[in-house]
């Protein structure tokens, strides 16, 4: 049996561990109080319960795409990654103000977020609750649920730290009529952090290295995870600005050795397989959300209804989406590549690569233009682009199937959907959803990890930090190249992609690579905004990508990225449910 199974019962779970309005209540309702569980298989409801957060469906709280679990709006299209695409400016507004930086308090898509994540904390909180009444005896695996629950929490405080930073800890036997007697400002960034590392760490200790059922959680997701923690925590930030103030060297060294006692896992031969079906619990798969189509659920099935908005659209397009989460052209540029196949690292500084020009003779003829330089084959794993080949789609070549084209380009994207015509594939809404997992941590991310640890630390890691950079690179090298659709003998583009060389591999130049390659390996994975922040370059790389990209999109003329807004700001309503006690965020006005 596998978690896609297990979490088939969502709308069971849905109903009986719903959050109310009242922000953190999850009480169980009906016959199944919390209080009344005396039994396994009662408590195994509620652990299914909390695994099933991951799917942001919740009884009283049906808008997963616009709360996402892939972080999609909050990662990406709040970074340089991505526009939000839709209909236009005032569609999905709330995300428009994610994108042009003019972010404010009273932005519903906050407070969602806000509310679906404490009612993950919760779940894994009631579920605990159960566990620990619960007799060794007559339920043998109690201390491994109990850890499976402490990581999925976890997961989740570590969520709101990446978004809000000021957050209330909520302990997990407080009452809830002291709720709101709770500050958001009681504990600091690292603080939080370093708490959910402990709780991670803790976890793992009564865990073991695989467990039965595909997507359960293992010794391995909880030492992954805790790296991915201390890494942020090590890039200490200033209270008041947000700015990274120092780097800690021995949280670094941390890192490298929970990697290091992360086995079994490897680097799928070819970048495309991580969006086949067949390969999503594959070798490189470390921590996933279990999807699933067509498994006697209601409506499409447990599908990533987080990426619903999301599908193409437009003339001749093979699904008639909502086209939403579209790559940026700053994207694409960057993925030029220099005559030996290594990144353009000033590429702002370079005319728009593989721009969408009409015949001036026959508007309904259209081509690429300034495509004669070298590309990393990423691009187009990454991208749809017009006349390129779509996965395996043999009907047409990807077209003009952006929904609004004036605002947003002509771009669309590759990752996380299946091919058109594959039979896994929804022909129907929703359009094109499948059961593809959702990656939360992948190989290739312990492996970018672990080097951005190695070249901080500077010194002989430097070497190995190459090596694992480039392990990573030559994936992308190695994977089968898009080809040209009406001459499949043909590459669909000037793909060159090399390795870097141990000459002038310093810790200046090194940084510069980890950064851009983890841009690269992981484009539109949610992840982007949250790398700028640890890094301290969130404003500057930002108000640079406005800068480069005004021209092509109107709606930047007057975007401006400030100090403070590395984080959003808390929501008004939570501020409302404390009584008045939460403070704001450094950067927005006081309450």
């Amino acid at each position: 049996m596998t978690l896609k199974n297990i979490l088939s019962t969502v709308a069971v779970c849905a109903t009986l561990c719903s959050c109310s309005d009242d922000f953190l209540t999850n009480a169980p309702q009906g016959p199944l109080s919390e209080a009344s569980i005396n039994d396994p298989k009662s408590v195994d409801l509620l652990i299914e319960g909390a695994y099933a957060t991951f799917g942001c469906r919740y009884a009283d709280s049906n808008d997963p795409h616009w709360f996402p679990v892939t972080n999609w709006s909050y990662g990406e299209v709040r970074a340089d990654n991505a526009y939000k695409g839709g209909g236009g400016e005032t569609d999905a507004w709330e995300i428009h103000d994610m994108e042009t930086a003019k972010i404010q308090p009273n932005n519903g898509f906050l407070d969602g977020k806000w509310f679906n994540v404490y009612c993950g904390i919760s779940r894994c909180n009631t579920a605990i609750r159960a566990l620990n009444r619960c007799d060794d005896a007559t339920f043998p695996t109690k201390a491994s649920r109990i850890a499976e629950m402490k990581v999925i929490r976890a997961h989740w405080y570590f969520e709101l730290v990446r978004l809000f930073n000021r957050i209330p800890y909520m302990d997990i036997d407080l009452p809830e009529t002291a709720y709101t007697t709770v500050r958001n400002d009681e504990f600091t960034r690292e603080q939080h952090l370093g708490r959910i590392a402990a709780d991670l760490l803790d976890a793992a200790s009564s865990l073991t290295e695989t467990q039965p059922e595909i997507g359960r959680v293992n010794k391995r997701v909880a030492l992954a995870y805790a790296a991915k923690v201390k890494l942020y925590q090590a890039y200490e930030q200033d209270p008041l600005t947000n700015a990274v103030v120092n780097i800690n060297k021995t949280l670094l060294k941390e890192v490298v050795e929970l990697i290091d006692q992360v086995n079994g896992y490897d680097l799928l031969d070819d970048f495309q397989k991580l969006d086949m079906l067949e390969y999503e619990n594959g070798s490189e798969s470390v921590f996933a959300v279990q999807f699933s189509k067509d498994d006697e659920s209601n409506g499409a099935g447990r599908i990533n209804w987080s990426m619903l908005l999301n599908s193409m659209t437009g003339p001749g397009c093979p699904w008639q989406g909502d086209g939403f989460f579209l790559p940026s052209q700053d994207l694409i540029n960057a993925y030029q590549t220099d005559a030996n196949g290594l990144p353009v690292f000033d590429y702002q500084t370079r005319p728009d690569y593989g721009v969408v020009k009409f015949d001036p003779d026959d508007h309904e003829k259209y081509y690429l233009d300034n495509i004669s330089g070298n590309v990393d084959p990423r691009l187009d794993f990454v991208t749809g682009r017009p006349t390129i080949r779509y996965k395996t789609y043999t009907e047409r070549p990807c077209g003009l199937w952006v929904r609004n084209r004036d605002a947003y380009g002509y771009n669309n994207t590759k990752r996380f959907w299946l091919s058109p015509e594959s039979k896994d594939a929804m022909q129907g809404w929703p359009w094109g959803a499948s059961g593809l997992n959702w990656q939360i941590i992948r190989y290739a991310d312990l492996l970018l990890y672990k080097a951005e640890a190695l070249i901080e630390l500077g010194g002989n890691g430097l070497e190995e930090a190459r090596t694992l950079i480039n392990r990573v690179r030559e994936r992308a090298m190695n994977s089968a190249y898009v080809k040209d659709f009406d001459d499949p003998s043909k590459d669909a583009a000037n793909y060159k992609i090399g390795l870097y060389p141990s000459a002038g591999w310093t810790q200046d130049y090194a940084r510069k690579a980890l950064r851009t390659e983890m841009r690269l390996e992981k484009a539109m994975e949610g992840e982007r905004f949250f790398d700028l922040v640890r890094w301290g370059i969130a404003k500057e790389t930002m108000n640079n990508y406005f800068q480069a990209e005004k021209d092509n999109r109107i709606y930047y003329q007057n975007a401006s990225f400030e100090t403070g807004e590395e984080y959003f700001p808390v929501p008004v309503a939570q501020y409302n449910f404390s009584g008045g006690i939460y403070v704001q965020n450094p950067g927005y006005p006081a309450f």
